[in-house]
């Protein structure tokens, strides 16, 4: 399957919504976890503000790659972004979509911060 990388450079992402646990099936809530790793995925909403647009973007990422408090509005880098196509028929209609997935999600609210007095 192709994967696209993302250029994150011009962008200005923050948390729209705290990470969640990633359920692979509703039914039987089974969670996901990275084919490689073994590690819970988590999904993090973001708003990705790039080119005078904004989008909110749902991206997986592995739970040891989430680092920082990230609540909503916390500016935020993502480290090996890529976008996936996919497709799939359910009940005999097409749907189609973009998954995006990152390595790490980690925020850049303490290093705006600086160095904290002793």
């Amino acid at each position: 399957m192709r994967q696209i990388p993302v250029d994150t450079s011009g962008a200005v992402v923050m948390v729209a919504k705290s990470p969640q646990v990633k359920v692979r099936d509703r039914r039987t809530g089974e969670i996901a976890t990275d084919a490689d790793s073994g590690a819970k995925l988590m999904t993090v909403d973001v708003m990705f503000a790039a080119n005078e647009e904004v989008e909110i973007l749902s991206i997986t990422v592995p739970e040891p790659g989430i680092t920082g408090e990230l609540a909503m509005g916390t500016p935020v880098a993502l480290t090996g972004l890529i976008a996936r196509p996919w497709e799939n028929d359910f009940n005999g209609q097409k749907r189609h979509g973009i998954a995006f997935r990152a390595v790490a999600v980690t925020s850049l609210a303490d290093a705006a911060a600086g160095p904290k007095a002793a």
